[in-house]
């Protein structure tokens, strides 16, 4: 089948990264990475423009698209560790920001446009932030385009002849996609393939052919696309029905899933996934030894809980002491500029790893065990970001903590050795406990009330992982629980979306916060 295929490692569980939001920070560095290429590396002079209807109006400097988006132009990753200083470094090199906040007509709440110059040319690009730090360039010097970063996308800028370069092309040039786009202050030729032309290929091209310039635009996903993709489902339903002859656990539907969607082997997904894990867990005892950071509202207090737990201090909750624990640990790691791992965003970066690694290490259980449990929240995952968002400004905070309640609730039934329908059923019960719920942080910064929703999330996951064990029935199926998280969401208005312009967002203790915090910056 072909349809929107969504990758576990692209779009669910990742990026790897460091920042407080994935939508915003990582997001941003991926579209500053593909400007930087558009402009081969020499970017002098940039103009940035938010709508102020959006969410980057309010939101851009306290939850790190500025710091993203500068880390892109300078070539940095998302997971580099000199990004809260891109600021600096950017205004050392001589690279000239503006950052305007007018009416751009934008359609989505994340929308950058940018005009960028150097020395030699001048260029105008707008793009879009979905969700999980996936990104969108939807238009270059007023045309029209679709780059999601996940392919080797090669611009052709032209002077004259373009239906024989175009000709030309198709016959020598071996990539997934080409075609011709014209506008009124350019024209172009869009290649996307699974390398770049070689040196000898472009030689031919500029010999042969009045062009302006060669754009090349590195991927910034891990996971490549292709042409005509096909994976064996996309909804729950066609999962169970793919399943019925096969009595496949969720967490080897996943490797199904992904190796199709990668092309990979199902040992290179175990193995990416497993690596995963490793940093998700190096972040959770990073944040437990204690972690530092001035720009932040909520300082180390994991630290505090696991010695009250030790010593019996605490009420007794059994394992679910543990993943508060892990979870807030995460979390401190995350707002201290640490090395995480989006799961399925950096706003809820806690609650899946939480629950999976707090119950498999109360369990004794291997980081194999958990890489599997993984993979099947990860699948649960899939679902929800074909049919519906991860992305806070666009569905509330449902999207983010709840969407990760849903998948810990998956994975806590494999750690538990439960089948493929008690584990969908979990995540069934997860989703419909979280319907409605806003996003409304303190500040503008991903803290509060987020530690408590992604340790709410994960305190309803073991619940309704209990439940789904015990056979509860969930009423509703997963599928059409997925299309009512997308319904609810756009119904929500939208100063409860991540703007900063609703709920605790502009009580008077937020405003003060926000007051205190803005020297720093």
């Amino acid at each position: 089948m072909e349809s929107s295929c969504p990758s576990i490692f692209n779009d669910v569980i990742g990026p790897v990264m460091r920042g407080p939001s994935s939508s915003h920070c990582a997001a941003a560095v991926r579209i500053g990475r593909m400007v930087r290429d558009l402009m081969d590396g020499e970017i002098k002079d940039v103009l940035i423009q938010f709508d102020p209807d959006g969410s980057l109006a309010a939101t851009h400097e306290s939850q790190g698209s500025d710091m993203g988006l500068f880390g892109g132009f300078l070539g940095w990753d998302t997971s580099d560790e000199r990004l809260a200083d891109s600021p600096g470094v950017l205004k050392e090199k001589g690279i000239k920001v503006r950052i305007e906040i007018v009416p751009i007509k934008a359609s989505h709440p994340n929308t950058y446009k940018m005009r960028i110059a150097n020395s030699g040319e001048t260029h105008t690009v707008t793009a879009i932030s979905t969700g999980g730090g996936i990104i969108e360039v939807i238009e270059i010097d007023g045309i029209e385009v679709s780059m999601a970063g996940d392919y080797y996308d090669t611009l052709i800028f032209f002077k004259s002849d373009g239906d024989r370069l175009l000709a030309y092309l198709k016959e020598n040039i071996r990539a997934d996609e080409i075609h011709i786009l014209r506008g009124e202050a350019a024209q172009f030729i869009e290649i996307k393939s699974q390398r770049f032309m070689t040196k000898e290929e472009l030689f031919e091209l500029r010999s042969g052919f009045d062009i302006r310039f060669i754009k090349q635009i590195a991927p910034v996903l891990p996971v490549l696309s292709r042409r005509a993709i096909e994976v064996p489902f996309i909804t729950c339903d066609e999962m169970m029905e793919y399943n019925r002859d096969k009595n496949l656990g969720l967490w080897e539907l996943a490797i199904h899933y992904e190796s199709a969607r990668g092309a990979i082997t199902g040992e290179q997904v175990m193995e990416k996934m497993t690596d995963i894990i490793d940093i998700m867990h190096n972040a959770i005892q990073k944040g437990l030894a204690g972690t530092e950071y001035a720009d932040r509202i909520l300082g180390y207090q994991s630290g505090k809980f696991r010695t009250l737990m030790e010593n019996r201090r605490l009420i007794d909750g059994g394992v679910l002491n543990r993943i508060i624990m892990y979870t807030t640990a995460m979390m401190e790691s995350k707002s201290s500029m640490g090395l995480i791992v989006a799961a399925p965003t950096a706003g809820a970066c806690g609650g899946l790893p939480g629950a999976c690694i707090g119950t498999a290490v109360a369990m004794g259980l291997s980081r194999e065990d958990m890489a599997r449990a993984m993979l099947a929240g990860g699948l649960i995952g899939v679902f929800i970001a074909a049919h519906a968002t991860f992305a806070a400004e666009v569905g509330g905070c449902q999207a983010e903590c709840g969407s990760g309640s849903g998948m810990a609730a998956a994975a806590l039934v494999t750690l538990a050795g439960g089948s493929t329908r008690q584990g969908v059923n979990a995540a069934s019960m997860a989703l419909q406990n979280i319907l409605g719920m806003i996003c409304d942080p303190v500040a503008g910064r991903v803290e509060v009330p987020c530690l408590g929703k992604n340790v709410m999330a994960a305190g309803n996951a073991l619940a309704c992982a209990n439940m789904a064990l015990a056979d509860y029935d969930p009423v509703i199926p997963l599928d059409e629980i997925i299309q009512t998280m997308d319904k609810v969401g756009k119904m929500l208005p939208p100063a409860l979306r991540c703007t900063a312009l609703g709920g605790l967002s502009v009580t008077k203790t937020s405003k003060a916060i926000e007051k205190r915090l803005a020297p720093k910056r």
